[in-house]
């Protein structure tokens, strides 16, 4: 855009100015034949203070006379088009002579037809309003333009700083007494009390401490990831602890336990051993007795060691009344307490429903102490280790198909298979003996067979009922002692199993042989032979008795 008083032509202002559309204003060129609008005065802001002399007026031609006080700049060698003459403007007033005065007759200027050009009394100086555009001043006369005024809000230095940069709602003033609320005395604006000091003290603790935090976070995600578990070194420094794993365990299950324990520093140590040594998944669920400090690496190989179990083991074909003593003895109670909670607390054990309310039971829990190694130590409970015990049988006798399986083998139900696996683990020598051994039990139960009639005559069961363990018994003492489980006066199985039975033992009984076996005995105390008729068995028996003398 142009500028005023510097480039060439006209230069419109505003549009609603009354001479917006001609071609300059007096002070620059004219086109050819045209007076300056301005009559070839100088115009001045309404504002300006300056004292004016008319003669005449500006529509009769005259010039106007100014105070000599007033100064004006000289312009060199301005020229109008029409005219060729050359004015000057010295340092007092305008050059004398009058001008005449050309009526504007440009046909696309609306205020063409206006009966007067120049402003002379007969027409309002549209200048003279508070809100009109002033018209141009030449470039020496010109004024700054004046500053927007003042507001009570500063939005700041980059205008749109937020209120808490630059101290926000809560304003101090250095003068409260401000008679029009947004300036103070002598019509200055107040200061305010900049507070992008404590703003930034604010910033520079937020991003400090986020960026501590991260690397702190980094620092520990690193580590996790990275760097080396923690660990102690050697192994242990002789303060003994023991630690109990449960069934099923796995490396950070275990690596925990021990942690508790501080028998190592850190779980991920112990894993990250473990995985190292070739036999590290062989570590089994147990008590082991261990010392503190240890370094994970240590640890494993004392956990593979034998010297650091302290299970309680339940072997094979034990009684539960062998067990409560065991149990007894391992968490340190009175003798008869395990046996005391089992018979009062049995049906809060956990036995399956098909193991309940079964009548004439000498004990409801035989046949579900599971043979099997247990976590007990001083301290626990003897219903929490029973429950682990019953739990274990619950599992593998399900793993097994006891309640699928007991009706095909001609039984009532799982209770009577269990009873079967029990009497096959107390006859039976060997796990080679067991499946015969179970054909024998299955041919004496049935009613009509020649050789015992649907009798069983068990040994073995006398002795439990008896809590003992004979060998010697005559056939006069068994067959009158009249008991549900003496299998030589009560005919069939009895009431329950009268053992814990292994695996083995119930698989025996879950597939018998099928050789017509229904005799047995044991020579030697490690095997069993096995016949089809009494004479047969008679004969074995007579070679017993002799070796039997013999030594």
């Amino acid at each position: 855009m142009t500028e005023y008083g510097r480039g060439q032509g006209s230069e419109p202002w505003h549009p609603e100015d009354p001479l917006y559309g001609d071609d300059g204003w007096g002070g620059q060129q004219a086109h050819a034949g045209q007076q300056s609008p301005y009559g070839g005065q100088p115009q001045h802001y309404p504002e300006q203070p300056q004292q004016q002399y008319y003669d005449g007026g500006w529509g009769e031609g005259q010039q106007a006379h100014y105070g000599q006080a007033q100064q004006y700049q000289q312009y060199d060698q301005q020229y109008y088009a029409g005219q060729g003459q050359q004015q000057s403007y010295d340092q007092q007033a305008w050059g004398q002579g009058t001008h005449t005065h050309v009526q504007y007759t440009d046909p696309q200027d609306p205020y063409a037809q206006q009966a007067s050009a120049g402003y002379g009394g007969q027409q309002p100086d549209h200048y003279g309003t508070q809100d009109a555009y002033p018209p141009p001043e030449p470039p020496g006369r010109r004024q700054a333009e004046p500053e927007p005024p003042q507001t009570d809000w500063d939005p700041g230095p980059d205008q749109g700083e937020h209120a808490f940069f630059a101290g926000g709602d809560d304003e101090e003033y250095e003068d409260d007494e401000s008679s029009d609320g947004g300036k103070g005395r002598g019509g200055k604006k107040p200061k305010k009390k900049g507070r992008s000091g404590r703003a930034c003290l604010v910033l520079v603790l937020i991003f400090g401490g986020g960026v501590g935090t991260v690397g702190y976070f980094g620092y520990q995600f690193y580590q996790n990831r990275f760097g080396p578990s923690p660990d102690y070194a050697g192994s242990g420094d002789g303060t003994q602890v023991t630690v109990v794993i449960p069934k099923g365990a796995g490396g950070y299950v275990i690596g925990q336990k021990l942690k508790e324990k501080d028998v190592v520093k850190s779980v991920d140590a112990f894993v990250s051993a473990q995985q190292s040594n070739p036999d590290g998944k062989k570590i089994q669920d147990g008590v082991y007795t261990m010392q503190e400090h240890m370094s994970a690496a240590s640890a494993v190989e004392l956990m593979l060691s034998p010297k650091s179990r302290s299970n309680l083991i339940i072997r094979e074909g034990l009684r539960n009344s062998q067990v409560y003593a065991l149990l007894d003895a391992r968490l340190g109670v009175a003798a008869g307490t395990t046996a005391k909670v089992a018979k009062n607390d049995y049906k809060k054990l956990g036995l399956p429903s098909w193991a309940l309310n079964h009548p004439n039971l000498k004990d409801p829990l035989e046949g579900f102490l599971y043979p099997s190694s247990y976590a007990a130590t001083k301290g626990q409970k003897p219903e929490e280790v029973l429950k682990d015990m019953v739990t274990r049988a619950n599992d593998k006798y399900e793993e097994l198909g006891l309640q699928t399986k007991a009706k095909s083998l001609g039984l009532d139900g799982p209770w009577q298979l269990l009873t079967v696996a029990s009497l096959v683990q107390a006859e039976g020598t060997s796990h080679e003996d067991f499946r015969k051994m179970a054909e024998v039990v299955y041919n004496r139960l049935k009613p009509g067979n020649p050789e015992t009639y649907g009798s069983l005559e068990f040994d073995s069961t006398y002795n439990y009922v008896k809590n003992q363990s004979k060998i010697d018994l005559s056939i006069a003492e068994l067959r009158k002692y009249n008991n549900p489980y003496n299998t030589y006066y009560v005919k069939g199985l009895p009431p329950g199993p009268i053992d814990n039975p292994g695996e083995e033992a119930i698989k025996g009984a879950l597939d018998p042989t099928h050789d017509g076996w229904y005799y047995f005995i044991s020579l030697d105390g490690k095997t069993s032979k096995f016949t089809k008729t009494l004479a047969e068995h008679d004969r074995l028996v007579q070679e017993f008795n002799a070796s039997r003398k013999k030594n």
